[in-house]
């Protein structure tokens, strides 16, 4: 499993996130993943999102995974860190990793109570105790 983290955007920021997607990848038994997560300002995440999902202003995280035909598995992540804190900053790298890795939750309320949400509190959990 391969994560890096670029842009200039509090650098040691985006290394302790590919720690972060490193390790939920190990946690899920993904082995054949490359994970790259973005820092972006909100000015390009504002672009990203319109052209990403069609939707007006910003959002906090985008995730993009894209299978391979050697069967590995290649995500890109991206994430706003000015609207968010460091805590949430780690709970948007474990979510970006986990829709990479195929996961997904309901939109609205139901959101929070999703198998996927459930899976990323345990381990931002396990993650902010080990910090």
């Amino acid at each position: 499993m391969a994560a890096s983290g670029r842009i200039g955007i509090r650098s040691r920021a985006a290394e302790r996130l590919a720690r972060v997607a490193r390790r939920v990848a190990a946690w899920e038994g993904a082995r054949r993943l490359r994970v790259d997560l973005t820092l972006l300002d909100t000015a390009a995440m504002r672009r990203l999102n319109r052209r990403a999902t069609g939707r007006r202003g910003v959002t906090d995280v985008i995730a993009y995974a894209m299978p391979q035909p050697d069967g590995s598995l290649l995500g890109d992540v991206y994430i706003c860190p000015s609207i968010t804190g460091d805590e949430e900053l780690v709970r948007l790298a474990v979510h970006g990793t986990l829709h990479v890795l195929g996961y997904d939750h309901p939109e609205g309320p139901g959101r929070t109570r999703s198998a996927m949400w459930r899976r990323q509190e345990r381990y931002v959990r396990r993650l902010l105790r080990r910090a």
